[in-house]
């Protein structure tokens, strides 16, 4: 007879029969199981091979390859950038306004451009645009110091102006100095500048064309620009454009492109252009533009007389002449209205110093091409006939005045 105690008959719990909800718990596992690796097959056997994972736990860098002695052009632009990159400087234009609340002042940013180191005395040239409407504008060397700078002189057909700073003359690096006059198409060119504020920037290109002319800022040409396909882009303004020698050939302060960013056409003021005006602007704060003391009539007006057979032929018509002036003196005739309504047309200016002249841009270079003070031919049509009259060039008043 067995007691409770007799453990002869009892079974292990490990032999224990499962209950059903045992049961019904170990096949759901091993179907979440079974149903899983069904998935992770499907993935893998969809995925493309492209993204399959396949790492190699012991990848290591390359070994680098020797590089050898750089190109004799890459290590002359290197020496020509060190060289004549601290020369070149960053400017930055701002507007000063009042607070309506505390009436102190501030300033808000207006623009930036570029702009170059001219001498020892503080002088940086730029372009006039670049600070045409400023009221406060800083330069920050290419040492990153920041400085104050003063309006010297500016002129504005074409587009040039002289800042000052109060630098040491330890920190002022002057740009070396070239000359436009025998420049080449298809020689080298560098610009070095600040393009959407990217300080110290340098691009490469070629001349890309010469005597070009563009308008200024005040609306008269600029003539014998130089065409470059260095890219140019908003804050190059004002940058020196370099030939591979490191010396400057032109300012640059253009670009032709219709989204306004660099589209390979790019305009740079000739260097002869800019050494012969800044030691005027430097002087006297201003460029004396000759001109006779005339208002002409616009190109189209004259055209339209012209297609009317009321001028013979193309030229500038003089409208007004000024009392007390250069043409007066002459003898230049202006346009006049008669009691009865007719009108007796001015003088018809053909000629300057043997140099034809068909548009007002033809009159303006022929005259820039003399200084105030100087004595001119000018030949005419006037009554159907030429007349030559000698006309002593005076100085137009600027912008300003």
């Amino acid at each position: 007879m067995s007691s409770e105690y007799d453990t002869g008959r009892a079974e292990p719990d490990s032999h224990r029969p499962s209950s059903a909800g045992e049961s019904g718990t170990r096949i759901n596992t091993w179907l979440i199981v079974a149903l899983f690796a069904a998935v992770l097959a499907l993935f893998f056997r969809d995925t493309p091979q492209l993204f399959r994972p396949l790492h190699n736990p012991d990848a290591q860098p390359r070994a680098i390859t020797a590089r050898g002695n750089l190109a004799d052009d890459e290590t002359s632009q290197i020496e020509m950038f060190r060289a004549a990159s601290p020369a070149v400087v960053h400017i930055t234009t701002l507007a000063v306004q009042r607070d309506r609340v505390s009436l102190n002042l501030f300033e808000i940013p207006q623009g930036t451009g570029s702009g170059f180191v001219w001498d020892t005395d503080g002088h940086v040239i730029t372009n006039y645009h670049v600070i045409q409407n400023a009221q406060v504008a800083r330069v920050t060397l290419s040492d990153n110091s920041s400085w104050d700078a003063r309006l010297v002189g500016a002129a504005p057909d074409n587009d040039l102006a002289v800042l000052r700073i109060d630098a040491p003359t330890a920190r002022l690096m002057p740009i070396s100095v070239g000359t436009s006059a025998d420049l080449q198409v298809g020689q080298k060119a560098f610009a070095i500048g600040n393009p959407f504020s990217l300080d110290q920037t340098l691009t490469t290109g070629v001349v890309s064309g010469l005597g070009r002319e563009i308008q200024s800022a005040s609306g008269r040409p600029i003539r014998d620009v130089i065409q470059t396909d260095a890219a140019i882009n908003p804050g190059n303004s004002g940058g020196p454009l370099l030939d591979s020698a490191g010396r400057l050939i032109g300012v640059n302060t253009a670009i032709y492109s219709p989204s306004g960013a660099y589209a390979g056409i790019g305009f740079a003021v000739p260097v002869d252009t800019v050494n012969r005006i800044i030691p005027d602007l430097i002087r006297d704060g201003k460029v004396d533009r000759p001109g006779m003391g005339i208002s002409p009539f616009g190109d189209a007006f004259t055209q339209r007389l012209i297609t009317a057979g009321l001028l013979p032929r193309a030229g500038v018509l003089i409208g007004d002449v000024l009392t007390h002036s250069s043409a007066e003196e002459a003898g230049l005739q202006p346009t006049r209205r008669q009691a009865d309504g007719s009108i007796d047309w001015g003088d018809l200016i053909i000629r300057i110093e043997g140099k034809e002249i068909q548009r007002s841009n033809d009159l303006f270079n022929a005259l820039a091409d003399h200084k105030v003070g100087t004595e001119v031919e000018v030949t005419v049509l006037r009554d159907g006939e030429e007349v030559t009259v000698p006309v002593r060039l005076q100085a137009l008043p600027t912008l300003d005045e």
